[in-house]
């Protein structure tokens, strides 16, 4: 098989965590006859400083033109000051509408061997935890209209607008229906539909669509701020949960923290076709970029992700997960999920342990 890969670093620690997935790539392609090719595109900060904007037109016809598109992370302090329109971030919801990618799939695993990792106590996650966020991606408040005014009284005053549409509820309820199948058959909605007239919307849709198309899949609703009290509570009562943009954000990284490192959380982010968008959905940190310290299995999972969902590699696929899950039963850490006893290397040498276990 042959596929092109657009690889979009970022900024901060990007440019490190993807070449750990490219080198992993690279030992699947290896060991099962294929051929991958990646080009190198500009994204965020990077971008701004080369062109002046955070997503060159460049970037989005080549992303266009792949068979997929690898992202690290992007953003940090020194375009911080920037307007909205031309922040960093502004690349990456801009990369995502035009690729057409609605869904964003965020699996939250706490790995066998990373069980004392969590900061939640034994029994709460002796038993695993796999909560998987489905989240809409080019709707609600950060697509919303917006805008800032002075207030005489009070200065000046900012605004967002939480928007959606029965459509866009539709086909993201769809994306968790048909992962729901494959699973447990149940997904929890989260909302706020005691407040807001977007989220009672949400439920509305979300369920009838569902008792119409998805007779077998029970649906049950949650607040969120319920659901981030009930996330550290009793994780393991959850295994899809399906929600906004904004909300999706927030609980998917909270997630990602009682499974013991944000460092380890893959996500795939699809529309209607194959072509997707993965990443890690940790962010750019800056404060330890070029020092051989992050952590690249996110980034490696991700790229599994890519090989199932996108390529149809099952046992490819399978192959890095198991190389990952070996490399940690071996004891070999990076310094986000280190504890005593353990073997600390940097991000180079993880992305070559795991390479090596293709």
């Amino acid at each position: 098989m042959k596929k092109h890969i657009a690889v979009l670093a970022g900024d901060g620690i990007g440019p490190e965590i993807t070449n750990g997935g490219i080198a992993v790539l690279e030992a699947v392609a290896k060991k099962f006859g294929h051929a991958f090719t990646f080009e190198p595109l500009l994204i965020g900060g990077c971008a701004i400083d080369a062109t002046g904007g955070p997503l060159p037109r460049e970037t989005v016809d080549r992303c266009l033109a792949a068979d997929s598109v690898l992202l690290g992370a992007v953003g940090g302090p020194k375009w911080d000051r920037l307007s909205g329109e031309i922040r960093p971030e502004k690349g990456l919801l801009g990369i995502r509408k035009a690729m057409g990618l609605y869904s964003n799939v965020r699996p939250a695993k706490l790995w066998k061997a990373l069980a004392d990792a969590s900061p939640l106590k034994t029994p709460l996650v002796e038993n695993g935890i796999e909560i998987i966020v489905v989240r809409e991606l080019t709707g609600g408040i950060y697509f919303g209209k917006r805008g800032s005014f002075e207030d005489g009284a009070c200065g000046e005053t900012a605004w967002d607008t939480e928007q959606y549409s029965v459509t866009e509820i539709e086909r993201i309820t769809k994306i968790a229906c048909e992962l729901a199948r494959k699973r447990s058959k149940r997904i929890v909605s989260v909302d706020k539909a005691n407040v807001l007239e977007s989220s009672r919307l949400w439920r509305r849709t979300v369920h009838s669509y569902a008792e119409k198309h998805y007779p077998d899949v029970a649906v049950s609703d949650m607040l969120v701020d319920n659901c981030a009290m009930q996330i550290v509570k009793n994780p393991a009562q959850f295994d899809i949960l399906l929600t906004s943009n904004m909300f999706g954000d927030i609980l998917s990284d909270e997630a990602a923290q009682v499974t013991g490192s944000i460092g380890m959380l893959a996500s795939s982010s699809l529309g209607d076709g194959t072509r997707g968008l993965y990443e890690p959905i940790h962010g750019s940190a800056p404060d330890i970029a070029g020092q051989n310290l992050a952590n690249p299995i996110a980034t490696i999972l991700s790229c599994a992700m890519m090989l199932r969902d996108s390529f149809g590699l099952i046992e490819e696929c399978g192959a890095v997960e198991t190389a990952v899950a070996r490399v940690l039963e071996e004891g070999y850490r990076t310094a986000d999920i280190f504890s005593a006893g353990m073997k600390k290397v940097g991000c180079r040498k993880m992305a070559e342990l795991i390479a090596e276990r293709i």
